[in-house]
């Protein structure tokens, strides 16, 4: 017995080390993992901007502060790009996220299980359906009709000053407005499959505490769970954001390729992917290293977006938590 006794230390010292090391190993992989990211992401931020650098070099800050693009004259100003990727996108978000909210809301605190399943694999299937095939149903399905509604529109508001300017006439139905239409569709899957496992994380006992207290149902959701998931929602808004600025063929088939700079969202305009991928096999010297500039543009425009996303959460996550 004593000899039994004085076996089980080294025992327990021998699976202690055991243990030991697989942390340490496990603490390696996940460094690399980390290490391996961050290399990809300096290497693509590298050698894109080396391949940009002398379109940057030439046109100096006029290159993001200028809208004058003319490739013929080696003039290139990308502020008619930028701004219409900011439109296209600010469109798509603001159209997306009421739509997304109000689903995932649906999902988890009203419709019945079976309807559920059923919601839950039609926004999976939306996800996954190609981008191109978003961009010809709206180019050839629905840009025909958006037309007419926009002029309908552009009609009835014509009498008000400001209004008319944001809501003209178009001419063939490829604008911004539509570009943003599609691309809300587009992001609405990924906003909603985000949103409703934000939803899945309320605690139970808060919402039944709500309701036992005498709350209907939607002073529960606005008490309850909505403050409860304000900062996974905002992470989801902002992963939507980001998706939004970098979608590339859809936009190209709708938005119309007219690089300019209007207030009239039912005009057409131009986005920094969609120019890079119509032009960019047919470019070369400096016009070539302005589109790869566009893409250098885009890849920090969607770093500031994380990084403004990190700080929103953040920020909300201290708020709920009263720090």
């Amino acid at each position: 017995m004593a000899l039994a006794t004085d076996q089980q230390p080294d025992s327990a010292l021998t699976v202690s080390g055991r243990g030991a090391a697989a942390d340490a190993t496990f603490r390696f992989v996940a460094l690399l993992a980390g290490l391996t990211i961050l290399f990809i992401l300096g290497a693509i931020a590298i050698s894109t901007t080396q391949k940009a650098w002398p379109a940057f070099a030439r046109a100096g800050l006029s290159y993001i502060f200028s809208d004058n693009w003319d490739p013929n004259q080696a003039k290139f100003g990308a502020l008619s790009f930028i701004y219409g990727t900011f439109v296209v996108s600010v469109i798509a978000v603001v159209v997306a996220v009421p739509i997304s909210i109000g689903i995932a809301l649906f999902v988890t605190e009203v419709a019945p299980r079976r309807l559920r399943k059923i919601i839950t694999t039609v926004m999976d299937l939306l996800a996954s359906v190609p981008s191109v095939v978003f961009g010809l149903w709206g180019f050839l399905v629905l840009r025909p009709h958006l037309k007419d509604i926009y002029n309908w529109i552009a009609d009835v508001v014509h009498p008000v000053p400001l209004l008319n300017r944001i809501f003209g006439h178009s001419l063939s139905g490829q604008s911004f407005m539509t570009a943003g239409l599609i691309v809300a569709l587009m992001i609405i899957p990924i906003i909603t499959s985000i949103t409703r496992e934000v939803f899945l994380t309320v605690p139970r006992n808060d919402k039944d505490g709500a309701l036992a207290l005498g709350a209907t149902r939607w002073e529960m959701i606005k008490g309850v769970v909505l403050p409860h998931s304000t900062s996974g929602v905002t992470g989801a808004v902002m992963l939507g954001l980001g998706r939004a600025m970098g979608e590339t063929i859809a936009i190209a088939l709708v938005i119309g390729a007219s690089p300019a700079i209007v207030m009239n969202l039912f005009g057409q305009g131009e986005a920094m992917p969609s120019v890079i991928a119509r032009n960019l096999n047919e470019s070369s010297g400096d016009y070539q290293a302005a589109l790869i500039g566009l893409g250098v543009a885009l890849f920090v425009l969607t770093i500031v977006v994380n990084i403004a996303a990190r700080a929103l959460v953040s920020t909300f996550d201290r708020t709920l938590k009263g720090t």
